[in-house]
């Protein structure tokens, strides 16, 4: 069976370092330099001129409207946000401003010499009058490990107002987890932010639905409206359990209406993989497994959704296989708590072989990375050089989908399948050794919290596409009969 790799590359970060105290403070200044932000340096531990910082938010604040940053870099984020502090730090602006600038500048010379995976990049947030941002600022900060909200950041779309809506409503979610009224005040502000911007860029919203789609996307947003509106006063009753339904229901809207949005398929699978089947959309998948050791219990029903937008042969290679019925009867071959594994047929094949040609049928390695309009192939990005870029379909959530293929071969990946159980705490985005590596093409979006339940042996009584079938294209399975 072909194994996938279980370790985890982590990372440290350091800067150069020369006659700084454990004190000493670097002045951020915004864009428009109309403020300053305090960020100090503290812990410091030399060892050969470089230095181990642990950086840490001053808590005074200024009285002066300015913009945000965020130091991104390994596992956690470190946000420098605007702040107020005593009436004396705020005099002799002009002076003030021309004296930091000379800090300013050592602080950037500091940080551009960051040795890995750190950015500088303003914090998104829509006020009356201000542009939407790009989409690739919407996922900065924490990963995403919502599958459901991973796929709608997928769709290939670039209309930034319906992406803030789903930003703010995705925001919901994260502040129910915190307690008391703070949770129910982000709630509201969320809600506002998301009504604003729905009001202001109705138009360009409508606008990029594909022609084939208006009417119902015209349904879809007025009922988007109409929702927002229930919620404003769900929040307002302070019920958290209403509010947490009715997040969700509005961001299945949300995930509606982008997907009105995408009219053709985008890009042209290269000219080599163009005959193999290719799946140029997305397909709904229902799997359902027998607990062997006990069987009394019901059958547990996955639901999982293959994204053909960014791994076309690799979700076309999976759905053409499941129409051959290869899956239906096989067990559960790998279950470590790690991740679950399954698809090496019996006999002495590693993958499927084509009845037409008896060899076993290989798919190439496929990634999407983001900002990318179409996938890599043939290569990991780490072999690209590219070990900033980050993934469209990333390693973030328990029930990740991705193939699994020879460790030394990129492109000998033919039917064994691998679900992740490890979230991203253990993988996270950008600092794992799998994003980047495997051909991600889809999330278990229901009951993905019983595959660790699954056992070596457990079987796979039966996979099943319930929607999408017609986006497949070339099927070899019709061929063959």
């Amino acid at each position: 069976m072909v194994s996938v790799a279980s370790t985890m590359r982590h990372q440290s970060f350091t800067f150069r370092c020369s006659s700084i105290s454990s004190n000493s403070q670097f002045i951020f200044s915004s864009s428009r330099a109309i403020a300053t932000h305090k960020l100090s340096c503290r812990n410091l531990s030399l060892q050969k001129g470089f230095c181990h910082v642990k950086m840490k938010l001053l808590s005074r604040l200024i009285d002066i409207h300015c913009n945000s940053y965020i130091f991104r870099g390994g596992r956690h984020g470190i946000q420098v946000r605007c702040a107020q502090g005593s009436p004396g730090e705020t005099q002799d602006k002009g002076h003030s401003f021309f004296k930091e600038f000379g800090k300013l500048a050592l602080c950037l010379a500091l940080v551009g010499t960051f040795m890995t995976q750190l950015c500088l990049e303003p914090i998104y947030a829509v006020q009356s009058g201000s542009a939407v941002p790009d989409v690739s600022l919407l996922m900065s900060g924490p990963p995403v490990k919502d599958p459901d909200a991973l796929l709608r950041y997928a769709l290939p779309i670039d209309n930034k107002p319906i992406r803030d809506i789903q930003k703010n409503l995705e925001n919901i979610k994260e502040n129910l987890k915190i307690p008391g009224m703070k949770a129910l005040k982000s709630a509201g502000k969320n809600t506002e932010q998301a009504t604003l911007v729905l009001n202001k860029y109705n138009t360009e919203i409508l606008d990029d639905i594909a022609e084939s789609k208006k009417e119902m996307g015209k349904e879809l947003v007025d009922k988007l409206n109409l929702g927002l509106q229930d919620l404003k006063k769900i929040v307002e009753a302070k019920d958290r359990d209403a509010i947490a339904l009715k997040q969700k229901e509005l961001l299945d809207i949300v995930g509606c209406v982008e997907e009105d949005m995408v009219d053709n398929f985008p890009f042209d699978v290269p000219e080599e993989y163009a005959d193999k089947p290719l799946l140029k959309g997305r397909a709904m998948v229902e799997m359902k497994v027998k607990i062997k050791d006990n069987p009394t219990s019901d059958d547990v029903v996955f639901q999982l959704v293959l994204d053909g937008y960014n791994a076309p042969v690799t979700a076309g290679n999976f759905v053409d296989l499941i129409q051959r019925h290869f899956y239906d009867g096989m067990e559960i071959q790998r279950a470590d708590g790690f991740v679950v594994q399954t698809g090496d047929p019996k006999g002495p094949a590693d993958g499927f072989v084509d009845p037409s040609t008896e060899k076993v049928r290989t798919i190439p390695l496929e990634i999407m990375a983001a900002g990318d309009r179409s996938p890599n192939y043939g290569a990991t990005l780490e072999e690209l050089g590219r070990y900033k870029a980050r993934m469209k379909l990333p390693f973030n959530a328990c029930g990740t989908m991705a193939m699994a293929r020879d460790e030394s071969q990129d492109n000998s990946a033919s039917s064994q399948i691998f679900w992740l159980l490890k979230e991203s705490e253990v993988t996270p985005s950008r600092s794992n050794n799998l994003d980047g590596r495997y051909s991600v093409f889809g999330y278990v979006t229901e009951n993905r919290d019983h595959l660790a339940d699954l056992k070596v042996g457990d079987v796979i009584e039966s996979l099943r596409v319930v929607s999408g079938i017609d986006n497949l294209v070339n099927p070899s399975y019709k061929i063959v009969g």
